[in-house]
């Protein structure tokens, strides 16, 4: 444990400038007392670890002092080449620098290990984009892709219902989700407005897209997983603005998460009533509208009965009736 306590260190301190006791001790888990003995050790065993003193001070490698990717388990290693999309790295336009930086590693690390990345690609695969949707790749993208990463403002024109609209965007960050790109940044001209509150925009939406010369200074408390989570509930929730009453048997409660939004399900039967004496629950559900609640429910067949709103219910005996009248009878084969 502890030497790859000391791993870390060394790593943690490579990547930055210094690195005050309290830091380090954060990062690693341990006492700041803990961490002054592994510098100690670190620096007996020839790894040139400075500490300096003061309210200022702390911890840095002297002399751009590196270490090799020796350390790396094979675990670590196959981990390493899975954390890469190569679908979502290709679209951005860096597919070849990915590449680059994978033979690199893979130069750094030792015989035993430089077949982690073939065996990673042979048993892992992300497919990000849903069932019988073919993938179109924003050809703005790449574009977008490179103000990020640059931290530069981009002057962006995009469909908005039946208009089209200019913005001076700071782009913090892309989102793939099921087979979309999405772009978090914040309107330039608001940044000082309100805390200067973040977007979200369709990357497909943009027909324009104009690098701007001026960089711009990133909130580095800016959290982009973090941010489209609470962004991602939230849309969920604002289209979920109709309210409708169901019986569900135990089958039914089972499917409901796979026929509707599966947050809003466990929540609706959490707060369920029953099991009544046939084993049904009533739940109180919201969707996005009648129509959208017919299509989803209808999946689920006679395991659902709709008690309100009357005219959804009525939509569903429409339904049963045709259905009847459908299979009534003899069949073909005359049985």
């Amino acid at each position: 444990m502890r030497a790859a306590r000391l791993i870390k260190m060394v790593l943690l301190l490579q990547s930055r400038p210094a690195m005050t006791a309290a830091e380090l001790a954060r990062e690693l888990e341990v006492s700041e007392r803990t961490v002054t003995r592994d510098a100690q050790a670190l620096s007996e065993a020839g790894v040139p670890v400075y500490a300096e003193r003061g309210r200022a001070g702390g911890y840095r490698l002297v002399g751009g002092y590196r270490t090799r990717l020796t350390g790396l388990a094979r675990g670590e290693a196959e981990a390493l080449f899975l954390s890469g999309v190569p679908g979502a790295l290709r679209e951005m336009g860096l597919e070849d620098a990915a590449s680059a930086a994978r033979l690199k590693v893979s130069a750094a690390l030792l015989p035993s290990l430089r077949d982690a990345s073939r065996t990673a690609a042979q048993r892992f695969h992300l497919d990000a984009p849903n069932w019988f949707r073919e993938p179109r790749t924003p050809e703005l993208l790449p574009a977008v892709a490179d103000a990020v990463w640059d931290d530069r403002r981009i002057t962006a024109r995009y469909r908005r219902a039946q208009d089209e609209v200019v913005r001076e965007l700071e782009p913090y960050g892309l989102v793939l989700k099921a087979g979309v790109w999405y772009l978090c940044a914040r309107v330039a001209r608001e940044r000082e407005s309100a805390g200067g509150p973040y977007r979200v925009y369709r990357i497909d939406r943009f027909t324009a897209v104009e690098p701007g010369e001026e960089r711009f200074a990133r909130d580095d408390g800016f959290d982009l997983p973090a941010f489209w989570a609470e962004r991602a509930e939230q849309f969920a929730r604002s289209i979920l603005r109709a309210r409708i009453v169901v019986r569900l048997s135990e089958r039914g409660a089972r499917g409901l998460a796979y026929a509707v939004d599966a947050l809003s399900a466990r929540e609706a039967l959490e707060a369920a009533e029953g099991p009544d004496a046939d084993g049904w629950v009533t739940v109180t559900l919201p969707v996005e509208s009648e129509e959208v609640a017919h299509t989803q429910l209808t999946g689920l067949g006679p395991e659902v009965e709709v008690l309100a709103p009357q005219g959804l219910r009525d939509r569903f005996a429409r339904d049963a009736r045709r259905l009847a009248e459908l299979y009534a009878g003899a069949g073909p084969d005359g049985g």
